[in-house]
């Protein structure tokens, strides 16, 4: 049974909805899941996953949320190498350039993303929703 984290920050509880069925997806393929908010996860727990899923809505200027989880994703880089993670958030205007900007970030570090990232405009809806299950999924199954 692998172990899963699902980390994320949510600020209209969109990028919530999002990781609640990353984590419903992750379960339904055996997974054990843990979910955190950037305030309850650390550098120090990377190891202790198999994968992690981590989740932020793009914020200003098509940029991660800047007080809380960004500052704990940038201290979690030193761990990325060969870790396996998936990427995931919503937005509410721009065409997706964080989450490129992010993933790109993420393989400069030695991240394995297991599958494309899933974004969505605003609140999640039955696609993205079924989109989140899949990531789940095969997170677990990586």
């Amino acid at each position: 049974m692998s172990k899963i984290a699902v980390v994320y920050w949510s600020g209209t509880g969109n990028t919530e909805i999002m990781a609640a069925k990353v984590a419903e997806g992750a379960v339904s393929a055996g997974a054990e899941v843990a979910k955190f908010t950037p305030t309850d996860f650390n550098v120090d727990m990377v190891d202790d996953f198999d994968a992690v899923a981590f989740g932020c809505p793009s914020m200003g200027c098509e940029q991660l949320e800047d007080s809380e989880f960004e500052p704990m994703f940038v201290s979690c880089a030193s761990k990325l190498n060969g870790k396996k993670i998936a990427l995931f958030g919503s937005y509410g205007w721009g065409d997706g350039e964080w989450m490129r900007s992010w993933e790109e970030l993420c393989k400069a570090d030695g991240a394995v993303l297991v599958c494309d990232s899933v974004i969505c405009n605003e609140t999640p809806d039955d696609e993205a929703q079924d989109a989140c299950i899949v990531l789940g999924k095969l997170l677990a199954e990586a």
